[in-house]
């Protein structure tokens, strides 16, 4: 699914005819915000969660937007098309328009960008396999529980990651585990299922909360701590998460297998429990 329609600042556009100003504070400070969110069978994914933290992001920023969320909503609908296939809406909001000046400009109008674009999700056999990753000292600033567009930090943990013939960067801060270059981690240590705890220091993941909210349901007691370096390299199993690559055992990490080397048991049960979540969203059964 091509990007072939952009929604900008009210209009919707050819995505060949859409144009941001040079002066724009999204491209010159990186001043801005977004939000990723999956599309399973044409219905938006999670989509009140992802509208909270956008808010939050936004708050948090002091950004004000005139949009409430039953017109985020229209908008995402409107791009979608009516359309029945997986695909995942990017919205950005940045402060908008004005003279470079680190400062807030005193009025501006936040610019307003959001498109449906085509999606592919891993596959069973990168699910059945597992996948490699590298450790890397988390260089990023401290409010990653921000959704921020400043991702340079990140880009350049990825690409290291990727030079390297990982899909992931595992970053670390003063010997704790944060979570990945661009998603958030799990840890199954001496039988029990980690995650970090929330803080500036990590994005609340949307998908992580979905993992929680399963894990508790089902009786998989899941500890958010603070999780040391040394217990990630003695892991059971070691997952990622995030809303495009779902839900991924690393079963290597530095070029030591994680466990056994293969996805475990926890992995195992919490991707059957969220396959069958995603299965009953499709079908309207839950929201």
């Amino acid at each position: 699914m091509a990007v072939e329609k952009v929604y900008l600042n009210g209009k919707y556009l050819p995505a060949a005819e859409a144009s941001v100003s040079i002066f724009d504070r999204g491209f010159t400070f990186g001043d801005g915000v977004y939000e990723v969110i999956p599309v399973y069978g044409g219905r938006l994914f999670r989509l009140p969660h992802h509208l909270a933290r956008l808010r939050y992001s936004l708050a948090e920023i002091r950004l004000s937007v005139s949009l409430n969320d039953d017109e985020m909503t229209l908008i995402f609908k409107r791009l979608l098309g009516g359309g029945t296939d997986d695909a995942s809406i990017y919205l950005q909001i940045t402060r908008g328009s004005a003279p470079r000046n680190h400062a807030f400009p005193d009025t501006i109008s936040p610019t307003v960008l959001a498109y449906a674009q085509g999606i592919v999700y891993p596959n069973q056999r990168t699910r059945e396999a597992g996948v490699a990753a590298v450790s890397y000292p988390d260089q990023r600033w401290h409010r990653c529980d921000i959704k921020s567009v400043s991702l340079l930090a990140n880009v350049l943990a990825r690409q290291y990651a990727h030079e390297r013939d990982a899909t992931e960067a595992v970053l670390f801060r003063e010997g704790f585990l944060t979570e990945g270059a661009a998603s958030t981690l799990f840890v199954v240590h001496n039988g029990q299922l980690l995650t970090p705890s929330l803080g500036h220091s990590i994005l609340p993941g949307i998908t992580r909360k979905l993992v929680l909210e399963l894990a508790l349901k089902h009786g998989l007691q899941c500890q958010q701590t603070d999780i040391s370096e040394q217990q990630v390299k003695q892991a059971d199993e070691l997952w990622l998460s995030s809303s495009t690559k779902e839900i991924l055992p690393i079963v290597k990490l530095d070029g030591n297998p994680v466990g056994e080397g293969k996805p475990g048991p926890y992995y195992h049960q919490i991707i059957k429990l969220y396959d069958e979540f995603k299965s009953r969203f499709r079908h309207g059964k839950v929201s």
